[in-house]
């Protein structure tokens, strides 16, 4: 067989994942020095140039996303043949990382429908998350252009609109400043539509809501939350809401929605692709094996 060398390959797929020769090093336990001498080795063998080179980081050529693609499911396959001889854990556990919002409001039903499941170690945290130091099979996160180097299914786009308890169904449409709850996921995001962009669109004789008026909460779920217990009127998500819509305790108040600016994914490693349990749970979350 005319096999490249392994180490070489090893070398390779590690400084594509982390981006640079620095990140793989640290991985791997060697030299960036060490790293790179692998990686030519792997171009001579292969008579390709596989990364472009700027300065601390690498990107890779064509040839170099081809042979990516290839290597990381290889490896992914070596790693999982080597844990089941060795009883380990690669065949039924899962590592997922979720947003805590999109885990109370979307996964966790799921799951609860789901006849049968995957074991999984499921983990709540915000983006970005580091896949390789943690061990993550699968992330489910808002954008689905956080991980360009990784596999990505998106899940789905979802849209806001004023959601209340029936009893704060009164106060609309003519609804008081300070009973707006006001969704701010803090200064790294622009894409969840505000009540000032929803009244312009929707109700343009509106006056806009007074600057600092309201309530303002950093989470999804915990809008609707507040909303549900009869604390103000949420620009809610309708996808999170499903369950509180569907036992009426939120009401919808108009049905005008705007768009989040992003859709939710799936994302995973490339060596990943293979795994029985990662396949699983991408039919439940209704992505095709």
């Amino acid at each position: 067989m005319n096999l490249p060398p392994l180490n070489a390959l090893r070398a390779f797929e590690c400084a594509a994942r982390n981006g640079g020769y620095v990140a793989a090093a640290r991985e791997l336990g060697v030299t960036p020095a060490a790293v790179s001498q692998q990686v030519r080795r792997l171009e001579d063998h292969l008579g390709r140039r596989l990364f472009t080179r700027h300065n601390n980081r690498v990107t890779l050529t064509d040839a170099g996303q081809a042979i990516y693609a290839e290597t990381a499911r290889a490896l992914g396959d070596l790693a999982q043949m080597a844990d089941r001889a060795q009883g380990g854990r690669a065949q039924g556990r899962l590592v997922v990382s979720c947003l805590p919002s999109l885990a109370e409001g979307w996964l966790m039903p799921r799951l609860e429908a789901a006849q049968t499941l995957p074991l999984i170690d499921l983990r709540l945290e915000p983006d970005p998350v580091a896949f390789a130091r943690d061990g993550i099979d699968l992330r489910l996160c808002y954008g689905s252009g956080l991980y360009p180097d990784l596999v990505t299914h998106p899940l789905f786009h979802d849209a806001v609109q004023p959601l209340a308890a029936p009893a704060m169904a009164g106060h609309w449409p003519h609804v008081a400043d300070d009973r707006l709850i006001h969704t701010e996921w803090g200064p790294g995001f622009a894409s969840h539509p505000a009540w000032r962009t929803w009244f312009e669109t929707h109700a343009p004789r509106r006056p806009a809501p007074a600057p600092g008026s309201g309530q303002r909460i950093g989470s999804s779920w915990l809008a609707l939350d507040m909303a549900r217990r009869g604390l103000g009127i949420a620009l809610g998500q309708r996808t999170l809401a499903a369950p509180l819509l569907a036992s009426g305790a939120l009401v919808p108040l108009s049905p005008l929605t705007l768009p989040l600016g992003h859709p939710y994914a799936a994302v995973h490693p490339h060596a990943r692709s293979r795994k029985p349990a990662l396949q699983r749970m991408l039919a439940l979350l209704g992505e095709p094996r």
